[in-house]
C-alpha cells in the first residue's frame, strides 16, 4: 500500500469512528428534554460558522483556478440539503425511539442502496456477487430484529427503524451526488458548501416550526450539541470526504465498516445499551455484505 493510499485509509478510519460518536451524543441528549428538531438545529447553529470559515478560506485559494458556476452551486445545494439535511432530521427523529447500535447498523446499509440506486439511474449491472451481498446485508438486519432487546421496544419501534432508513436513503443519494464533486470543487469547498446549505436548511426548518426558540434547554444540551458540532460533524465530514477523495467511495465503505461496531462499544459503555448475540450477528453478516460489496465496486 503507498504512502498516499495508507494516509487516505487512516483518515477514513479515524473520520468513520468519530462520526459515530454522534449516535451517542444524541441519546446522551435526549436525556435532557430536547426535541430532535431543535438539537438538530442546535447542531447545525454550532457547526455553521465553522465551515463559513474554513469554505471562505478555501474559496480564495480556489476561485481563480477553479471557478465555480451556478449549475455547480445549484447542485451542491441540492446534495448538501439531501445528505445532511434530510439524512441528519430523519436519524434525529429515528433515534428516539431505537437503540444508537441498531441505528448504526441500518444507517450502514447506505452502500448497498448507492448499489441499488445505480442500477436504477445509471444502469449498472448487480452480478451474482452484488446479489449475495445484497442478500446478506438485509438478511442481518432480519437477523437483528430477533434480539430480546428489539423485540421488547416501544410502540414507535417500527416507525424509528423506518426513519433512520430513510436516513440511510437520503446519504445514499448524498454519497452519488458528492462522487461528482469532490475532485472538481476539492474536500474544503465542497464540504463547506454542502454543509453549510444544509445549516440553513435546518434552521429555516426550525424557524417554521417552532419560530428558533432554542434557548431554553439545559446546560447539558448546549455542551453536548457543542460538541456534535465540533466532532462528529466538522470534522468527521472533512475526514470522511477527504477520505473518499483520496482512496474512493469504494475503499472508504469499506473503512468505515468499524462505525457500527465502534457505536456498539461506545453504546455498552456510555449508554448501557445491551446488545445480544442475534444483534450481533444481525450487524456482522451487514458488515460483511457491504465490504461484499465495496471490493466489487
Amino acid at each position: 500500500m503507498n504512502q498516499t493510499r495508507l494516509i487516505g485509509v487512516l483518515i477514513s478510519l479515524v473520520g468513520a469512528i468519530i462520526f459515530s460518536t454522534k449516535s451517542i451524543l444524541v441519546k446522551l441528549a435526549y436525556r435532557h428534554d430536547v426535541d430532535s428538531l431543535s438539537l438538530l438545529a442546535l447542531r447545525m447553529l454550532f457547526a455553521l460558522p465553522l465551515y463559513m470559515i474554513i469554505g471562505s478560506w478555501a474559496n480564495r485559494k480556489s476561485k481563480q483556478n477553479n471557478p465555480l458556476h451556478r449549475k455547480d452551486i445549484i447542485a451542491i445545494f441540492l446534495i448538501g440539503v439531501i445528505g445532511y439535511y434530510l439524512a441528519s432530521w430523519f436519524d434525529f427523529v429515528g433515534l428516539q425511539y431505537i437503540s444508537a447500535g441498531l441505528e448504526r447498523t441500518i444507517l450502514f446499509l447506505y452502500p448497498t442502496l448507492v448499489v441499488l440506486l445505480s442500477a436504477l439511474f445509471f444502469r449498472q449491472k448487480i452480478t451474482p456477487i452484488i446479489l449475495l451481498a445484497l442478500v446478506l446485508s438485509y438478511s442481518g438486519i432480519g437477523i437483528a430484529f430477533l434480539d430480546k432487546s428489539v423485540a421488547n421496544s416501544g410502540a414507535y419501534f417500527h416507525f424509528g427503524v423506518g426513519m433512520v432508513f430513510l436516513a440511510s436513503f437520503a446519504y445514499a443519494l448524498y454519497v452519488i451526488g458528492s462522487g461528482q464533486f469532490l475532485s472538481k470543487v476539492g474536500t474544503l469547498r465542497f464540504t463547506s458548501l454542502s454543509m453549510g446549505f444544509a445549516a440553513l436548511a435546518v434552521l429555516m426548518h426550525h424557524g417554521l416550526a417552532q419560530g428558533l426558540q432554542l434557548w431554553h434547554f439545559s446546560t447539558e444540551v448546549y455542551l453536548l450539541a457543542l460538541a456534535m458540532a465540533i466532532f462528529p460533524t466538522v470534522v468527521s465530514s472533512f475526514l470522511i470526504s477527504e477520505g473518499i477523495r483520496r482512496i474512493g467511495a469504494s475503499r472508504a465503505s469499506i473503512v468505515a465498516s468499524i462505525g457500527p461496531i465502534s457505536t456498539i462499544i461506545m453504546a455498552y459503555f456510555f449508554l448501557g445499551e445491551n446488545f445480544g448475540w442475534w444483534q450481533m450477528g444481525g450487524t456482522v453478516l451487514v458488515i460483511f455484505g457491504v465490504m461484499i460489496i465495496s471490493v466489487r465496486k
